[in-house]
């Protein structure tokens, strides 16, 4: 193996650069030379009609810094399996002989990791570095620290004008069909609800926890100010348990269509209660808002921050693992082992596992959202109690995420 290229594809978020960076730098360590292959499976695919690609150089390296978010190398969400070729992986490996690369290092979530397991099955050899801002592959993946942290820092800045104009903020974050970064990132934030797909929430179970904290607050205050906040996850559903989805828009080449409506829905439900809810319209009055026909009730407002949690700046704990697991890939290259998601690089040791079994959906465990609701965090349910368990462990502690 001389000659490897590099891949990102899916999504942006903070690590991607580690990952390519830690690849290429580890590529040279042992002699070989890494290449950026732009736009992910559509730049893969149109890699035989490219007249050059970037060679990552020691000094071309230095250009790529790990803090950034996004990806260097560029991301697409394209299927190989589905386009419309039946010569398409013949096309890919011409492309890949036309500039003599070997193998390739491959960053993504559980659609990449679906491609990866193609490839390799299709005597293509590459590595998979497992990068998903949803945090819901088997192994940690880049972009899911970052995440948290933009979705933590969010709320932490809404409250400043929820705070002001005594609102009820409705935060709709990313993460499809796992809740991980809602709840980890509304935990963080002292979030007052989180509401996740894992989770049905009980609409007036969560109005009782919001209206009693949000009244609570402006009423103990001296200049009558306060707010709530509530994280909700874009993958929820309805009473119904229906997918809120956007039928109108086009389904990606892996069958996606746009999720959209979580937070507003919310906000109906919020909305509904408030209006039907006699005491509010004493509240109001006592604490000096209430002005006939004008401003009965407090206002309840839905935020959707969207690509703004996976740009920026990457966390410090992404920017380590991606140059982990850049690296990890060169080092199963090197070995000849193709086909499997680095799980980690720690003490010398890299540890791997198939891809299959790396982009298995991982859901919130609910146990653990119940010992947050111990702690005084609503779910959209009545708390539940859990049986809790002490046990030693020895090796390497479980992770955090």
């Amino acid at each position: 193996m001389k000659n490897i290229g590099i891949i990102t594809s899916g999504g942006d978020c903070g690590g991607l650069n580690g990952v390519i960076k830690g690849a290429a730098l580890s590529a040279l360590n042992k002699g070989m030379t890494a290449h950026i292959i732009p736009n992910g499976y559509a730049g893969l695919y149109n890699l035989v009609d490219f007249s050059e690609i970037t060679k990552l150089t020691k000094e071309r390296i230095e250009k790529i810094d790990v803090f950034l978010a996004g990806s260097e190398a560029g991301n697409s969400r394209v299927k190989v399996s589905k386009i419309k070729d039946d010569k398409k992986y013949e096309r890919i490996k011409d492309g890949l002989k036309k500039f003599n690369l070997d193998a390739l290092v491959i960053s993504g979530g559980d659609d990449t990791g679906s491609v990866v397991k193609d490839l390799a099955d299709r005597g293509i050899p590459c590595v998979h570095a497992p990068k998903t801002m949803d945090l819901d592959l088997m192994p940690y993946s880049v972009g899911g620290d970052s995440t948290i942290n933009r979705i933590q820092e969010a709320i932490r800045d809404l409250r400043t004008t929820g705070r002001t104009h005594n609102r009820i903020i409705v935060l709709e974050v990313f993460g499809r069909y796992a809740g991980h970064t809602a709840f980890r990132g509304g935990v963080a934030a002292d979030a007052d609800a989180v509401l996740i797909p894992e989770i049905p929430v009980d609409f007036d179970v969560l109005y009782k926890h919001i209206k009693t904290a949000f009244i609570k607050r402006i009423v103990e205050s001296d200049v009558k100010a306060g707010s709530a906040t509530i994280v909700v996850a874009e993958g929820l559903r309805d009473a119904s348990g229906n997918e809120l989805v956007d039928m109108n828009s086009q389904p990606d080449s892996f069958g996606h269509r746009k999720l959209m409506g979580a937070g507003q829905y919310v906000v109906k439900e919020i909305e509904k209660r408030v209006k039907a809810d006699p005491e509010i319209k004493e509240f109001m009055k006592k604490t000096g808002q209430f002005v006939e026909g004008v401003y009965e009730i407090p206002e309840v407002r839905e935020i959707r921050p969207s690509h703004l949690v996976r740009c920026g700046f990457a966390s410090s704990v992404d920017a380590n693992f991606g140059l982990e697991a850049g690296a990890a890939a060169v080092e199963l290259i090197s070995k000849g082992i193709f086909g499997v998601t680095v799980v980690s690089f720690r003490g010398g040791k890299v540890e791997y596992m198939d891809v299959a079994d790396a982009i298995v959906q991982r859901h919130v465990d609910q146990k653990d959202a119940a010992v947050f609701e111990a702690l005084g965090v609503s779910f959209g349910r009545n708390p539940e109690a859990i049986e809790v368990k002490a046990e030693k462990v020895t090796g390497v502690p479980a992770r955090v995420y």
